[in-house]
């Protein structure tokens, strides 16, 4: 809860990662809020002070993926709300602004986003999904502690740096410090 707070204000993209993972978890436990308390928060708080504040938060996460029928697949509709954002962004760095920088990060990011789209079954989904996807990917081979090969970790390298130049433009955004005009 606290990652994902201070994640949700510094960095737009590791606030999705993470919440994937809380997602799995949640599934994993089968939205069983006692387990989750019990074998995945409690072995990582520091503070037990805090545990009232977690169980509310991981309910929050339940209700909201069993309200929404994401039982099995799928993301809570306020990470929706924030991918459509940045694929807004994204577009506009694209279009309406032609950012110089953007556009080159992007040129080289594309083919392997097109490559993960095309190994993948995430063909309904845009680019900026599809990059997270692959890079949530990579965080799981990493956790299974799985070898990754240079080609492949070229790739996601590509699209890690694209999200991260998307994800400072959006807090700028958010902010109010992000000038379309002047790009």
């Amino acid at each position: 809860m606290l990652v994902a707070q201070q994640k949700l204000q510094e960095n737009i993209a590791e606030y999705i990662l993470y919440m994937y993972q809380i997602e799995d978890v949640v599934r994993a436990y089968n939205f069983d809020i006692e387990e989750i308390i019990e074998h995945y928060v409690r072995p990582q708080l520091p503070d037990e002070s805090f545990l009232g504040q977690y169980r509310q938060w991981y309910q929050r996460i339940i209700n909201e993926l069993k309200a929404n029928k994401l039982e099995k697949t799928g993301h809570m509709p306020s990470l929706n709300e924030v991918m459509v954002e940045l694929s807004y962004l994204h577009t506009t760095l694209l279009t309406a602004t032609k950012d110089p920088k953007y556009l080159g990060i992007y040129e080289v990011a594309s083919k392997y986003i097109e490559e993960f789209k095309q190994k993948s079954n995430l063909k309904d989904k845009n680019e900026i999904e599809i990059a997270f996807h692959a890079m949530y990917m990579k965080l799981l081979l990493r956790l299974q502690k799985k070898e990754i090969s240079a080609e492949t970790e070229e790739a996601f390298d590509s699209m890690r740096i694209m999200l991260a130049y998307l994800s400072r433009g959006y807090h700028k955004m958010k902010s109010g410090d992000l000038d379309f005009l002047k790009n």
